[in-house]
């Protein structure tokens, strides 16, 4: 099987067909037809949002309101879970999930405007839940440290998960929400291999990029937490304890992770690059992602989406609760974050 390996610093050389067009192109080659590439260099488009603030039901989350600045993600993680999403707007949830991006240019103000409405009740909003709110092009858009901003000023509660190192540039806003005990930080640390994050996370922050971010928040105040995730059969699974212990040694106090999970178009993509990478080893790691997804690919239940279920699964959670226990990891509950303290600027101040 012949399989083309994508451009240097991009996840994937593929850009599979958007579901939702009603007609779907299909090169022929007639003697005539010069096939051109997909383009490589990232394209950012503006878009004015209309709400920012989205809400979930999930039982597997623990929030139910998210934020995301940005669609698609300059990161190129192969196995993103939010690739499906970029069909939404007419684009391939391959190369085009990496390269055409969309940023909420006014997203700082419609949060405000979300978050003074009568009666908005308050809780931790996640930053991050769909795409990385520190990708690359956040350096020139700065609509995540917009975002913050606003959270700040209006003591709003926030929880970050993030692979970018980008996120040290806000440690001025990052302190003072922590010290307010209205921030969590999750770092994702998928492994500790240069190479692996290579092709794996093309353009997130090296390994020891992402450790020395725990380390300086830390420093800084801030509780932080390690997402080993995805946790990836025969591909970085070997490596949790030793993430863990990284993430321990860097100065985490908590602890999650998360098994693969491979939704719609993440599936094909994710078996294309693992023959482009790793063809001898494929057929084991499909197998053994099948058989913690009841026979399928993909297991789209609560309770068992994020960890899968069998023999692998089950042993994957024993090697996670033991390897906690012995680094003391999750030891005690994390403190709720303060919803008490939100006061938007200019309204009326409680007298009691």
């Amino acid at each position: 099987m012949s399989v083309s390996l994508p451009p240097r610093g991009r996840g994937t050389a593929s850009n599979p067909h958007n579901r939702f067009a009603a007609q779907r192109i299909i090169a022929s080659d007639d003697g005539w037809y010069q096939e051109v590439p997909p383009s490589r260099a990232t394209e950012v488009r503006a878009e004015t949002a209309k709400t920012i603030i989205t809400r979930n039901q999930s039982p597997d989350l623990p929030f139910d309101r998210s934020l995301n600045p940005y669609r698609g993600c300059e990161h190129g993680c192969i196995y993103c879970y939010a690739r499906p999403s970029h069909a939404y707007w007419d684009l391939s949830p391959g190369l085009d999930f990496e390269t055409r991006l969309i940023a909420k240019t006014n997203a700082a103000a419609v949060l405000e405007q979300q978050l003074s409405k009568p009666g908005y009740v308050p809780a931790p909003i996640n930053l991050g839940a769909n795409t990385d709110p520190y990708q690359p092009i956040e350096r020139q858009q700065q609509l995540t440290r917009r975002c913050l901003e606003v959270l700040l000023r209006y003591r709003h509660p926030v929880t970050i998960v993030t692979k970018g190192a980008l996120i040290l540039r806000d440690l001025d806003l990052l302190s003072e929400l922590a010290e307010r005990h209205l921030l969590r930080v999750y770092i994702s640390l998928t492994t500790l291999d240069d190479e692996l994050k290579r092709i794996l996370e093309p353009r997130a922050a090296a390994p020891s990029a992402r450790l020395r971010t725990i380390r300086v928040l830390r420093g800084a105040g801030v509780p932080v937490g390690v997402l080993c995730s995805p946790m990836i059969p025969q591909i970085n699974d070997c490596e949790l304890e030793s993430l863990l212990e990284s993430a321990k040694g860097a100065g985490a106090r908590s602890a999650r992770y998360m098994l693969l999970r491979l939704p719609r178009e993440v599936a094909p993509l994710f078996e294309e690059w693992l023959q482009a990478h790793y063809p001898q080893r494929a057929a084991h790691v499909l197998s053994l992602i099948r058989q913690s997804r009841g026979g399928e690919l993909y297991d789209s239940r609560f309770g068992a989406r994020f960890t899968g279920e069998g023999v692998f699964a089950e042993l994957l959670q024993q090697r996670f609760a033991v390897a906690c226990k012995r680094l003391g990891l999750n030891r005690r509950p994390e403190p709720e974050l303060d919803c008490s303290a939100f006061a938007p600027p200019g309204g009326q101040l409680s007298l009691l």
